[in-house]
């Protein structure tokens, strides 16, 4: 007897049948449309049939029509998740989207602390969404910003979207208040200098359109002296006469630094301790 055969003996035939079946296909999220196409139950059947498999703690249900099998050791579970980034990827479905911000810093191992909010990046208007405890919040950017993208496996059979090492860094000094301030963003790419491609990060810098990323990042290269004399010049004679906060979240205050146009409301020092840690 087959492994699935004897965890789910319990079930109905019909319910056992499914869960093998969603089992053998590696997809443990599911939709309404995959219990019709294994059952052959008609919608409305298929639908009633999803809230029985749901009061039995068979499944849970993540939104309407999306569901998660639960594993079998964790008995009637009514609060299940499973992987939020996986849920994240299927609550798109199969729109434009990617994980990004302090989702990926932590995909990518740039923080310290798991996070409580998965930050998703799409071109599509979605409002916040909370599922048993965990949110997913949707950050809106433009189409032709979909770029920087890497494919990221978090099990053995489920891959996700997410900003590659240096788009991650861009975004987080595009919108700071998305990582936990510009301290954490530059704590990432301290973490990741080793790996982190210059040349690709002021490309997508200067693709992104940003004065503000320009000078954020063009600070913390030659803060963390990750980057030569030529490029950092160059860097600089992009710049308008204006000035930003190195950190957007802060309030106005610190002094102003003439070469990269930046009012330091983050004391320099405590960059360059995060660099010394």
């Amino acid at each position: 007897m087959r492994k699935n055969d004897t965890t789910y003996k319990t079930l109905g035939p019909q319910a056992a049948k499914l869960v093998t079946a969603l089992h053998e296909l590696g997809r443990t999220v599911f939709r309404i449309g995959d219990i019709r196409e294994i059952t052959r139950l008609p919608e409305s059947s298929a639908r009633s049939f999803a809230r029985k498999l749901v009061n039995r703690g068979v499944a849970t249900r993540l939104k309407p029509g999306l569901f998660i099998l639960v594993p079998y050791e964790l008995g009637n579970e009514q609060q299940y998740v499973g992987n939020p980034f996986v849920v994240a990827r299927e609550i798109m479905n199969s729109q434009d989207y990617y994980l990004s911000h302090a989702t990926a810093m932590e995909i990518h191992g740039m923080l310290t602390q798991p996070q409580l909010i998965v930050f998703v990046s799409t071109p599509k208007v979605r409002r916040p969404l909370t599922v048993h405890g965990v949110e997913f919040r949707f950050i809106h950017c433009q189409q032709r910003h979909l770029f920087g993208i890497t494919d990221h496996w978090v099990t053995k059979q489920e891959k996700i979207r997410v900003s590659d090492l240096e788009r991650t860094i861009i975004d987080g000094l595009k919108q700071p208040e998305h990582c936990g301030g510009v301290t954490e963003v530059a704590k990432g790419l301290w973490i990741r200098r080793q790996d982190m491609d210059v040349g690709r990060l002021t490309r997508y810098a200067r693709r992104i359109g940003v004065g503000a990323v320009l000078r954020r990042l063009g600070f913390l290269l030659e803060t963390y002296q990750m980057a030569n004399a030529e490029e950092l010049e160059r860097i600089r004679s992009e710049l308008t006469a204006s000035y930003v906060r190195l950190d957007p979240v802060l309030p106005v205050e610190g002094k102003r630094l003439k070469r990269w146009r930046l009012q330091l409301n983050v004391n320099p020092d405590e960059l360059l301790a995060l660099g010394g840690s």
